[in-house]
């Protein structure tokens, strides 16, 4: 089974919202779209599917080639660039973009505050951010859950939410820090929501083959993301923003 319908659906029904909302106060329904660090194209390839104008941002070339066999396998084009998010401004003019993603981008960048300022920069007035970044909260659940007790406390403690120096990840955000990073460069914070609460948690058994048990999941993890406990312990945590 695949977890991926769970795991997006929270974000995809903000992206959602967010796309409508930008279509009807710009006048038109093809938007720009830029998606920081958007790999393979999970985001990207839907997203030019519904007929809007995506630009990929990457700095892995393989990820870009995977990127541009799966836009041409679903009959799309999807403009692919190397780079990393801090290069915006010198890859793309500014002002040009109704929406950029910056998903799972934040925890590896070298400064988020400099890529966020390249993302507004990038940004036309009104324009939305998409921000996703994983939870350290949630880290900690899992570290201890996998019995490493020593490396959730780590986890707790560090000030960039890390369980030690084999971590892959350089920081987490809980949704404040995320929050506060986002309004440190300039944008209006929206709506924060939990992503991959229970989705992660729920051993498969409970959910193959059970007839309905994906959907209910869905509907769980959408009652879930914007509950005022649960959210604080997601895996990811969702925010959007809009350029002031």
């Amino acid at each position: 089974m695949t977890r991926s319908p769970v795991r997006t659906a929270v974000v995809w029904d903000a992206l959602r919202g967010v796309l409508a909302e930008r279509a009807e106060s710009a006048g038109r329904g093809v938007l720009d779209i830029v998606d920081a660090g958007g790999g393979t194209g999970g985001f990207a390839v839907p997203l030019a599917e519904l007929g809007h104008i995506v630009t990929v941002v990457d700095p892995s070339p393989d990820s870009l080639a995977a990127l541009e066999r799966r836009a041409k396998e679903k009959g799309v084009g999807v403009r692919a660039l190397q780079g990393d998010a801090a290069d915006l401004g010198e890859l793309l003019p500014r002002d040009s973009a109704d929406l950029v993603l910056c998903h799972s981008v934040l925890e590896y960048v070298e400064d988020p505050i400099s890529a966020l300022t390249a993302v507004s920069g990038l940004l036309r007035h009104g324009g939305a951010v998409s921000a996703l970044s994983a939870n350290p909260v949630a880290s900690a659940i899992h570290r201890a859950l996998a019995g490493h007790f020593d490396e959730a406390l780590a986890v707790l403690e560090d000030p960039e939410g890390r369980w030690g120096e084999r971590d892959p990840t350089p920081r987490r955000f809980t949704p404040e820090a995320l929050s506060e990073l986002l309004a440190a460069t300039g944008f209006a914070v929206g709506p924060v929501h939990g992503v991959r609460v229970f989705a992660d948690l729920v051993p498969s058994r409970l959910v193959d083959g059970e007839p309905g048990a994906m959907e209910a999941l869905v509907a769980l993890e959408h009652a879930a993301a914007a509950h005022p406990v649960l959210r604080e312990i997601a895996f990811q945590v969702h925010v959007l923003a809009h350029k002031r």
